[in-house]
């Protein structure tokens, strides 16, 4: 029997999404990753680029420098279940492998004759002005710099996020009529004041370009730089003259950047600086072993406490450290260990210490936050300017790419519901029952595929700008995404039709199916609690935890009356209207 397919706006089928979709839900753009997983196997290359690109804008950008805080929420690196999915070289995947000519996403709505400002290009503006664009808004778009990108083009090296590849998805949105004004610092060539008269409503999208300080003796000594600073020195195509030997203190994303750039420029010794340890970096494994690979080390346990010189960087002097407790944001401290200062020689230091927004050139009264940000209202992000919105870095301090890029998409939402006076867009769960299970038990020990690297003397070779990363080919793309447990997959048994055979639990691979007397729930609807019980008088219902289901199907096969219904639920945007 065919059934037909089924649209919800009802909270707990939200929560079910939230529950049982680790990946889509630690993903600030709530990508559809089953799904688009799902389609690479499927050799739908395109269905798969699209399912990234509605909701994520840079599919071939994300796919080789997203921070990817889905992979460590992935089921299939759950204990037992080996390591995560590669979902996000698969996105590279879609990106790479998508036809020639493929149609991209149209203006959504009819012209509305809104005009809404952009200021900055980097991710949260792009995100920002896609959505707006296809909401029918008129979107013109103001950057500082000579090129758009923002952080994407002067923060990030061009060995990992190639110049032509961002170019091309930047075009991407600009031709949904996008007008981008290059060189145009806000503040200095044009006052915000001028740019909310001549619009609807503004976004800010900025950045964080100003750098965080330690406010230690020599900060200011020729040869340290601070992370950003140096990073766009480098993109900008030229060579900071850094000696042989490098300290750079700093555990994220740019100081691994400026770490692996430092080699490049000729570097002999490269030293990252820890407060902690390895083990609490918040950067994924494969980048700890790329600055390895390519001669960098680390030292942990580590505090700076000055920069040491006259005319020039000779060293520094650094207090051990031991572990501490956890923050507020749960990272692990670094506590001083008293009486514990050494001395390190260097000719340059680099503070990737991170930065934060500069409201300084807006020019206008605007509340701010006990912390110096500017004060938001939480469900539209509007400052207390009226029309005058927030996205991205701008609104909290530094992030990531992805999380900047939902950031925006939001703001654009909520520019639109502002200025139409009622929502356009909505967010809807849509159920489609499946005639069968699309796994096989066989495909959870497929081991994931590593991804192809230049080797070291091609990597370094030149000006040592040649893409690191060379991406996986369809083949082991298609193996990798048969590891996806599809986890939209939702497994379901009748009880009306159920006769307690108990053949589903015997070929369970995990402890996923419970006879329950009684079954718990939150109020969106999702499982809070199951009673569980082995007398078969109280069983009041056979239940499956799809938080352990890893969906191989084999309850499903072997069900002698069919009474387990396999449904794909997956979160979708849809017109209000239709």
């Amino acid at each position: 029997m065919v059934r037909d397919i089924i649209f919800s706006t009802d909270r707990r089928d939200f929560g079910w999404i939230k529950e049982n979709i680790p990946c889509q839900r630690a993903c600030p753009a709530s990508t559809n990753i089953p799904g688009y997983i799902r389609c690479i196997f499927e050799e739908r290359h395109g269905r798969s680029y699209e399912l990234n690109r509605f909701v994520n804008i840079l599919p071939g950008v994300l796919g080789r420098i997203c921070a990817r805080p889905c992979e460590p929420a992935c089921r299939h690196g759950f204990p037992d279940n080996g390591d995560p999915v590669a979902i996000c070289h698969l996105k590279r995947v879609a990106a790479d492998f998508r036809p020639e000519g493929h149609r991209l996403q149209e203006q959504l709505f009819a012209p509305s004759g809104k005009k809404v400002a952009v200021i900055g290009s980097g991710p949260a503006g792009l995100g920002a002005a896609h959505d707006l664009a296809t909401f029918g808004h008129q979107v013109t778009m103001y950057e500082a710099e000579k090129e758009p990108g923002g952080m994407l083009r002067y923060g990030i090296p061009e060995f990992r996020l190639p110049r032509p590849l961002l170019a091309t998805e930047i075009a991407n949105v600009l031709r949904l009529g996008v007008d981008l004004h290059l060189g145009v610092r806000v503040g200095r060539d044009l006052e915000l004041a001028e740019i909310l008269d001549k619009h609807d409503a503004v976004i800010l999208s900025a950045g964080a370009y100003r750098p965080n300080r330690l406010g230690m003796p020599g900060e200011n000594l020729p040869g340290v730089y601070t992370g950003l600073e140096f990073m766009m020195r480098v993109n900008e195509g030229e060579r900071p003259e850094i000696g042989q030997k490098v300290l750079v203190v700093g555990a994220g994303f740019t100081a691994m950047d400026c770490a692996r750039s430092s080699i490049r420029l000729g570097a002999k010794r490269v030293l990252i600086n820890l407060l902690t340890t390895e083990e609490f970096l918040t950067v994924d494994q494969e980048e700890i072993f790329q600055v390895k690979y390519e001669g960098g080390e680390f030292r942990g346990l580590v505090s700076i406490q000055e920069v040491l010189g006259k005319d020039k960087v000779q060293g520094a002097r650094f207090q051990r450290n031991r572990l501490g407790g956890w923050t507020e944001r749960g990272e692990r401290e670094g506590v001083p260990i008293p009486d514990s200062d050494f001395f390190d020689s260097a000719d340059s230091v680099i503070l990737a210490i991170g930065q934060r927004p500069d409201p300084s050139f807006l020019h206008l009264e605007l509340d701010q936050t006990e912390r110096g940000f500017l004060r938001l209202n939480p469900q539209t992000g509007m400052t207390s300017r009226n029309r005058l919105f927030i996205a991205g870095d701008f609104g909290a301090g530094a992030s990531n790419v992805i999380s900047c890029i939902g950031s925006g998409r939001r703001a654009a939402w909520a520019v639109d519901q502002y200025l139409m006076r009622r929502e356009r867009r909505k967010n809807v769960v849509r159920f489609e029952y499946m005639p069968e299970t699309l796994r096989e038990r066989k495909w959870d020990f497929i081991p994931r595929q590593p991804m192809p690297t230049l080797e070291l003397p091609n990597r370094l070779a030149g000006a040592g700008q040649s893409e690191v990363e060379t991406g996986l080919d369809p083949d082991p793309a298609r193996e990798e995404s048969k590891r996806c447990y599809l986890c939209y997959l939702r497994f379901e048994i009748d009880a009306a039709r159920c006769i307690y055979c108990r053949w589903c639990m015997d070929v369970m691979p995990k402890n996923c199916i419970k006879l329950a007397k009684e079954v718990v729930r939150h109020p969106d609807g999702s499982i809070q609690s199951v009673v569980e019980t082995e007398d078969w008088s109280q069983v009041a219902a056979v239940v499956i935890d799809g938080k352990e289901c890893i969906r191989c199907g084999n309850c499903f096969r072997v069900c002698p009356v069919k009474c387990i219904e396999i449904v794909k639920v997956e979160m979708m945007e849809q017109d209000v209207e239709a």
